[in-house]
């Protein structure tokens, strides 16, 4: 009987072999952040050198998605130990407890915009990880006090729904090492009483307080020409 010779395979050389990309190399590596304003490179510089940064503007100009994506860059790279992530549920105060879930769960809704920012940046499961092993916190305003922040980047959202003394209570709870931002619209504040984020502006200005104060104007406004058509159209009509 004849034998049947088998072919070895050829073997590729090294170089030729396919390369398997890593897991989420695209997320680890994504381009870095270019400003498309003067002022998105104000708030860039403000991010490089200062502790604490007082954000106001219009939507569509980057004002959280700026400080999101510098945040989940910073965690990714080590540079820091945490990010937490805070705003005032001002409708959530009579409603929050009726969503289903975990507090982080419930809160997640209210944070969506920095959520969505930060996960686009690191990847889902990047995100996913990090929010369960603690290295990002979603922590309600209400759950603020007594705290004290190492070693962290703040992100505060929403400020214009703090009242004066939430203001208050939250400028005086950041320790050593801890950057924080603090951004919102003073124009659209839902409070009936005053707003914390105007009382921080103005005592900022008022004291000559060392924190730059970036703030946008309708030309800052990036997201899209509509956006920006709208917001103008209900600015002039006093909305």
């Amino acid at each position: 009987m004849t034998k049947t010779s088998r072919k070895t395979p050829r073997r590729l050389p090294e170089d030729d072999k396919p390369r398997r990309k890593p897991k989420f190399e695209a997320e680890r590596n994504p381009p870095p952040i270019i400003p498309r304003t003067e002022n998105q490179s104000l708030f860039l510089e403000a991010l490089r050198s200062s502790e604490q940064i007082i954000v106001t503007g219009p939507a569509g100009c980057g004002k959280t998605w700026i400080p999101a994506t510098w945040a989940a860059d910073r965690l990714r790279a080590g540079e820091i130990d945490k990010v937490i992530i805070t705003r005032p549920a001002v409708s959530a105060a009579k409603g929050i407890g009726f969503l289903p879930g975990t507090l982080d769960e419930k809160f997640l809704f209210w944070c969506q915009p920095v959520v969505e920012a930060m996960s686009e940046r690191m990847g889902k499961a990047a995100f996913e990880i990090a929010l369960k092993n603690g290295q990002i916190e979603l922590a309600p305003m209400e759950y603020m006090r007594g705290r004290s922040f190492h070693d962290a980047f703040v992100l505060v959202d929403e400020v214009q729904n703090l009242t004066p003394h939430e203001a208050k209570m939250l400028m005086t709870r950041m320790g050593e090492r801890c950057q924080v931002v603090l951004n919102g619209d003073i124009q659209q504040c839902d409070l009936k009483e005053g707003s914390g984020l105007r009382a921080i502006v103005h005592l900022a200005k008022k004291y000559s307080i060392p924190v730059p104060i970036i703030e946008f104007t309708m030309d800052d406004i990036v997201r899209s020409d509509l956006t920006a058509a709208w917001v103008k159209a209900f600015y002039r009509e006093g909305l």
